[in-house]
């Protein structure tokens, strides 16, 4: 069984790539445009991890993380932002926040992040 990457960003084209990586990586993946769809796939999947802007309409980051950790507490969670809002960094990673990434991020550094935190089982 691939273990399970929930994607959650409002622009279109980071969860293109983000899942195209994450599939060519051997993770099943799954999307979500805002903290609806990611609560919703999240009680659905149970994924692994959360790749998880911090920037979304409607519901923020910190918002989502909170509901994600009420759903399953021991859930992963990696967040992503394109600002440089080092109060809402720490009181993502206060909240349970495994590391953070800057938009725009380096590929690469995210894979490896992934890998460290869920391998892919063979």
């Amino acid at each position: 069984m691939k273990e399970k990457i929930l994607v959650v960003d409002d622009q279109y084209g980071i969860r293109i790539l983000l899942t195209e990586v994450l599939q060519k990586e051997g993770y099943q993946s799954f999307q979500a445009a805002n903290g609806f769809q990611a609560i919703e796939i999240t009680q659905r999947e149970s994924p692994d991890l959360v790749l998880l802007d911090m920037k979304i309409p409607g519901m923020d980051g910190i918002e989502i993380l909170k509901r994600l950790k009420e759903i399953d507490p021991a859930i992963k969670v990696i967040i992503m932002t394109a600002y440089g809002e080092l109060d809402m960094i720490q009181e993502a990673k206060d909240l349970g926040a495994l590391t953070h990434f800057a938009k725009p991020f380096d590929i690469d550094e995210i894979r490896q992040a992934i890998k460290k935190y869920i391998p892919v089982k063979m």
